[in-house]
């Protein structure tokens, strides 16, 4: 009985390992599996300008690239402002702007990069799109709010009695430290009245 039950495990031994094999075999990733296409991918810099520049126009502003490998490839650049004040190189996705820009008019332009085909105009990828964001420089003096301030004091009032406030504004960027920071001084009359930064 023991030498049939022997028999028995000898002959059914390869086949469960053959099964086992199969399975193993079905789990294991097979190399003839068509690879998953890589995710394209716009790729720029941070688009930034200064204002007022006075080099020769145009100045370069930065760079819109894409991942996508066509040697037919066109960049394209469309929004309010483009291909007037901005241009793209279609070749090389170098932008330009060929306008000096003031960041007191108009502190960022939206624009939209697309990339084409040249051969047929059809896109190979999705448009995106992108800010440019004009630098402040401190070109803007304070101005007061208002051509005339009256004030009145009573008489024998003492040292240190508010008189009247005053204000004055600057167009600059307030986020860029000292651009329109606002300081008072009294020029004439300074030896009876002072003034402090609050105006």
């Amino acid at each position: 009985m023991s030498h049939l039950i022997l028999l028995l495990l000898l002959f059914l031994a390869p086949a469960l390992a053959d099964k086992e094999s199969q399975k193993t075999t079905q789990n294991l990733p097979s190399n003839n599996v068509s690879h998953k296409r890589l995710k394209r991918a716009w790729i720029w810099n941070q688009m930034h300008i200064s204002e007022e520049m006075d080099t020769p126009l145009p100045h370069h502003v930065g760079k819109i690239t894409s991942s996508v490998s066509n040697k037919n490839a066109k960049y394209i650049i469309k929004g309010e402002y483009a291909n007037t004040i901005f241009k793209v190189q279609e070749t090389s996705g170098d932008v330009y702007a060929f306008e000096r820009l003031d960041r007191e008019k108009k502190a960022e332009y939206e624009l939209t990069a697309l990339i084409i085909d040249r051969t047929n105009n059809r896109s190979l990828e999705q448009p995106s799109k992108f800010i440019i964001k004009v630098h402040d420089i401190n070109d803007n003096a304070p101005v007061f709010v208002q051509k005339v301030f009256n004030g009145s004091v009573p008489e024998m009032s003492p040292i240190g009695t508010s008189v009247t406030k005053v204000t004055a504004v600057d167009a600059d960027d307030p986020t860029v430290t000292g651009h329109a920071t606002v300081t008072y001084e009294v020029i004439k009359g300074d030896e009876y009245f002072s003034i402090d930064d609050s105006g």
